[in-house]
């Protein structure tokens, strides 16, 4: 059955999936056999879906990720510059250095874009999951950045401390510990009691508060100087829900993919966007908003 949309002020999210292959091979990831495959590839469509996006929701956020969006800087910066200003970019990646995109490839690609990039989500795992560039080079980053980070089943809290320390190092690093979003339920996204990750940094670091919505939550901690983030989110984008007030059922829908062959779909397990009916989309207030804020 089919429901109108509701979404979060501004447009969902849209992320962009950029299929090549990063070569890593994290226990949590569930897009590996996706994006290494390049059946259909096309730019053309991406950016052909980019721009009816922005024509429907011209202040949403775009994110573009992977795989590994710096594989090919050339196709990335098509993709680019298909999204006008008037929208973040976020870029998640490992910033891979190999014989073919050097550390200053990478710096001029960022110099280049730092008009456009909002952020660069550079993976870093407190278990060695991924090829890592050195640390020298988030330092010369000529754009704001984050390094992301999934505390996976039973990850060594012992490392926490010297983690941190690794990147409060580093000026402008800010961290975000992320929950493995395939074990993220409604139930237990806001829950405090009993999530192991939310007290072993409480217990190095100062909780400074919350904010979320619906689908996603930031607990925040402030290490000794750095902005720190526990975030948790569930691993759909759409939930169906009826307004208490007007009776209507909504389909909510918080993100939206652009797959490899530019198909616009409403969530994860392939379920195709209705372009027109996002158009009359109802809008709603969106997360960042503090639930709770500690003095």
């Amino acid at each position: 059955m089919k429901y109108p949309y509701k979404t979060r002020v501004g447009g969902a999210t849209v992320t962009v999936f950029v299929p090549y292959d990063c070569g890593n091979h994290c226990p949590f990831c569930i897009n590996k056999g996706e994006y290494a495959d390049l059946t259909g590839f096309s730019v053309d469509a991406i950016c052909k879906s980019i721009t009816q996006m922005d024509a429907l929701t011209p202040a949403c956020d775009f994110v573009f990720t992977g795989g590994e969006p710096l594989a090919n800087l050339p196709s990335l910066q098509r993709m680019l510059d298909c999204v006008p200003a008037t929208h973040k970019i976020y870029i998640n990646t490992t910033l891979p250095v190999s014989e073919h995109c050097s550390q200053e490839d990478l710096l001029a690609f960022a110099a280049r874009n730092r008009g456009k990039i909002t952020c660069i989500n550079v993976s870093r795992h407190l278990q060695h999951y991924v090829q890592e560039s050195n640390d020298e080079l988030l330092s010369r980053l000529p754009v704001p950045f984050r390094v992301n980070c999934v505390l996976y089943r039973d990850y060594p809290a012992e490392r926490l401390i010297p983690y941190l320390e690794r990147f409060r190092k580093i000026p402008g690093a800010a961290v975000q510990f992320r929950f493995d979003y395939t074990a993220t339920t409604p139930e237990n996204l806001y829950r405090r009691s009993g999530d192991r990750i939310l007290d072993d940094l409480s217990r190095v670091a100062r909780y400074t508060g919350l904010e979320g919505c619906r689908m996603r939550c930031g607990f925040h901690f402030d290490y000794r100087g750095m902005a720190l983030t526990y975030h948790k989110t569930l691993p759909y984008s759409t939930m169906v829900e009826r307004d208490p007030v007007t009776g209507v059922t909504y389909a909510i829908l918080y993100d939206i993919l652009i797959k490899q062959n530019g198909e616009l779909h409403a969530d994860w397990d392939g379920t195709p966007l209705d372009p027109e009916a996002y158009r009359a989309a109802v809008f709603e207030p969106y997360d960042l908003r503090w639930l709770e804020k500690i003095a």
